[in-house]
């Protein structure tokens, strides 16, 4: 196993690599990194650690959206797999949105406040 040095969000990291595993490590730091500056940009969200989150959470639901698609694309017909989940959450209002829509979004960005700050908002 090899170690390459990426940057995420201008820090660096030294991560450990799978033989062949090279690009698709490195697509994946970009995905993370794109995800975790649009969330910084934004300037909603300032802590490191809370911007970290919301972008694992935003890529989690772009992952689980696509799986849906999938998954409906294949048991039905062209009329289910344009019902899929929307796109992955990429503001605080569209987090807000969602949890009202969910309660189970709700629950998590409740806990996820608990956890991560005593000031009870995630964003």
């Amino acid at each position: 196993m090899k170690q390459i040095e990426v940057q995420i969000m201008g820090q660096s990291y030294l991560l450990g690599c799978p033989d062949g595993g090279e690009a698709q490590l490195r697509e994946a730091v970009d995905r993370v990194d794109a995800a975790m500056c649009k969330i910084r940009d934004a300037g909603k969200v300032k802590a490191r650690d809370r911007i970290a989150v919301l972008a694992s959470l935003n890529l989690a639901f772009d992952l689980a959206a696509q799986q849906a698609t999938q998954q409906a694309a294949s048991q039905a017909t062209p009329q289910a797999a344009a019902a899929a989940p929307a796109p992955a959450v990429a503001a605080a209002t569209d987090a807000q949105a969602s949890a009202e829509a969910d309660p189970r979004a709700a629950q998590l960005i409740q806990r996820l406040d608990q956890a991560l700050a005593g000031d009870g908002h995630l964003l």
